[in-house]
């Protein structure tokens, strides 16, 4: 099957290579596991620079390793063990860390990490919002626990994760203070924010008080962004470990983590039009090399087209 591999974490994306690497199967994929022929796939910005992508559990060396862990696609196999899909079903979901990617013709991940895949939601879509979907719905549910009436400051906004955090709280009833560079004003707004903030010409301290702070940005934002969150608020980040510390809150960082119920909210949200994707570029898997190799900051989620 064709791949795009990573040998060399200090070369980024410009060492990836596509190349021929064998196609898994049933027979040979761990308990649990099914096979999926992957339709589209994406690749999440710092990936390469994380040691999942080099090592596995136990600290070796895993090059050449397959990046790209959100796919949409159709299951072609099942492993011994395997329950809740079956042969032919369409598919979307978040693959383990750990194990070659979705940037490949064919995948083996756990079955618990996919949901069903509506058939009037296209491929391009399911893989466009299984990262920023499970992330934006574990930053602002599970570890903020925004509820209707609260007010949320999202950071990049108008960006993959920002943009889908501002949805989502928004359609749950939150007050969305959104911010990012100016260029990203309209975005931010056409996405469902009701303020915008200008880190690079307004000051972040007028925003006032909030209940929940969805940080993605992290450092001298995330410290300041603190000073505003009220009593008993939350302050999430997915920049990692912060000293950003609320004064009468909480921080919580965290890692997105597969959760089929979640994926199967989020993509009801996308049928019902109540939420949308944010896709920038759309290329297949012969170019995806060249497409993550451009010059440019891309604007929306830059999804693979795997199939046709």
């Amino acid at each position: 099957m064709k791949a795009i591999v990573v040998t060399d974490q200090a070369a980024g994306t410009a060492g990836m290579k596509l190349v021929e690497r064998p196609q898994p199967n049933g027979e040979g994929a761990n308990y649990g596991d099914v096979v999926v022929q992957v339709y589209a796939s994406a690749l999440t910005g710092d990936e390469l620079s994380w040691p999942s992508t080099w090592v596995d559990r136990l600290g070796r060396d895993r090059t050449p390793s397959i990046p790209g862990h959100e796919l949409a696609g159709v299951v072609t196999a099942l492993s011994y063990g395997t329950t809740g899909l079956s042969v032919g079903q369409r598919v979307f979901g978040l693959t383990d860390w750990t194990r070659d990617g979705t940037l490949a013709e064919y995948v083996s991940v756990e079955a618990r990490n996919l949901a069903p895949l509506p058939g009037d939601v296209d491929f391009t879509v399911g893989a466009a919002i299984v990262m920023p979907g499970l992330t934006a719905w574990q930053g602002l549910f599970e570890h903020g626990r925004l509820r209707a009436g609260q007010t949320v400051l999202v950071h990049g906004a108008a960006g993959i994760v920002g943009s889908m955090a501002v949805q989502l709280a928004r359609e749950a009833g939150a007050y969305v203070i959104g911010t990012g560079r100016a260029d990203g004003r309209q975005a931010a707004l056409d996405f469902g924010a009701q303020e915008f903030v200008d880190l690079e010409n307004d000051v972040l301290e007028d925003a006032g008080g909030v209940d929940l702070v969805f940080d993605v940005l992290g450092g001298d934002i995330a410290k300041r962004s603190a000073d505003l969150i009220r009593s008993g608020g939350t302050l999430v980040t997915i920049t990692g470990p912060t000293e950003a510390r609320p004064a009468y809150g909480q921080t919580i960082d965290f890692v997105v983590v597969p959760d089929r119920a979640q994926l199967i909210e989020v993509v009801q949200r996308v049928r019902e039009g109540r939420i949308r994707a944010n896709i920038g570029t759309i290329a297949t898997l012969d170019d995806a090399v060249a497409t993550y190799n451009s010059a440019g900051r891309a604007k929306g989620k830059t999804v693979i087209r795997v199939r046709p």
